[in-house]
């Protein structure tokens, strides 16, 4: 449990990307009949260098890292002592000792110096890292071996999908590089989405191109985790249209052929008072690649425009208020989907039973 809240607390910035053309939300298509053309396509962007290499920054202690610990000479004191929630640690005659946020070389020199309070001799203490639970990456969905796994030094994306024995799909993988092998599964029933998979930090979706790093072999995609990231892939068979934002139920609906923008809002429970309905967003295609159409719903439910037609996979998303900037829009619409599909992923790791996380009504204007 304690887990799923802290997962529910990290999920919470936004993020920028580019735009390039639009795409029509009425063009003949020749499976859905009518289709969305007035996309706007978000332009790729390159990664920060620095997420690309690993953090300098030694590793701390945390709540729930366990230890083994021996004064030097003293074998009957050889002990496992648990990181306390309250960020201290048990050791022999000792009263609980703050290391919350102390390297290893830092702690073993804080009990040595306590010990010189309680020892004649000078103590030597041995100790050493017997596993982590403070630093956690979630690796979720269609993964061989999905949880939630620790991380007591630098990881890469690539380092944290083989770790959880690669995704679910039939696809072959290119030359990973690095010594890095990743097992894949026969696939089945339930591949993985490599265009719709993402990685949520700070409750940012960072635009990273899984299938290219995992088809291709494209080590630019490869960047260093962080702790508390969630690295979700979903499933390639789903065929959910997801309605977010300033709708009675915000959820994912069954896809239907033929289902319009109004009878995906009408499965969400209709807008709620003070919906901006000029501005609805329907965004489409890879998390890596969006595109975005904005619908003036209000001239639809009045008869003055023709319903649109949607996809599986579609996020349809009703704002409070209207968007200035188009590329503020898309993040907020994205990091919105990835914060409720992340959070649900987290919730149903922890427990199985869990009910799923209705998404915040984000307000943007800006």
């Amino acid at each position: 449990m304690r887990y799923l809240i802290l997962l529910l607390c990290f999920l919470g910035l936004l993020g920028c990307r580019s735009v390039g053309p639009r795409f029509d939300a009425r063009e003949r298509g020749s499976e859905t009949a009518t289709q969305v053309t007035n996309l706007t396509a978000a332009s790729p962007e390159a990664l920060p260098a620095e997420w690309l290499q690993p953090s300098t920054n030694l590793f701390t202690l945390g709540p729930g890292d366990r230890l083994e610990l021996e004064l030097l000479g003293e074998p009957t004191t050889r002990a496992t002592s648990v990181v306390g929630p309250d960020g201290k640690l048990y050791f022999y005659l000792l009263p609980g000792i703050q290391v919350w946020g102390l390297t290893l070389a830092q702690t073993k020199q804080a009990l040595e110096e306590k010990l010189t309070e309680l020892i004649r001799t000078e103590p030597k203490v041995l100790l050493s890292l017997k596993s982590v639970e403070s630093k956690r990456v979630w690796l979720l969905g269609r993964l061989n071996k999905p949880g939630l796994y620790p991380m007591s030094s630098p990881m890469t994306l690539l380092e944290a999908i083989s770790l959880a024995g690669g995704p679910t799909t039939p696809t072959t993988v290119a030359a990973l590089g690095g010594g890095i092998s990743v097992s894949i599964a026969s696939g089945g029933d339930e591949v993985a989405d490599l265009e719709r998979s993402f990685v949520i930090r700070d409750g940012k979706v960072l635009p990273l191109n899984f299938a290219r790093l995992l088809q291709e072999g494209d080590m630019s995609q490869n960047i260093y985790l962080q702790p508390d990231d969630l690295v979700y892939l979903p499933s390639a068979l789903g065929r959910e249209v997801y309605v977010l934002g300033a709708v009675t139920a915000p959820q994912s609906v069954p896809y239907g052929q033929g289902m319009t923008l109004i009878t995906a809002i009408a499965a969400a429970g209709g807008t709620i008072k003070d919906a901006y309905l000029s501005h609805v967003a329907i965004v489409r295609g890879s998390m890596a690649n969006p595109e975005i159409a904005v619908i003036d719903y209000k001239d639809i439910v009045r008869a003055r425009a023709t319903d649109v037609f949607l996809q599986p996979h579609d996020i349809v998303y009703v704002p409070f208020t209207p968007y200035k900037v188009l590329t503020r829009y898309l993040d907020l619409i994205l990091n919105t989907f990835g914060r409720t599909m992340g959070a649900n992923a987290g919730a149903l790791a922890v427990d199985p039973n869990a009910n799923p996380v209705v998404p915040n009504v984000s307000i943007f204007g800006r």
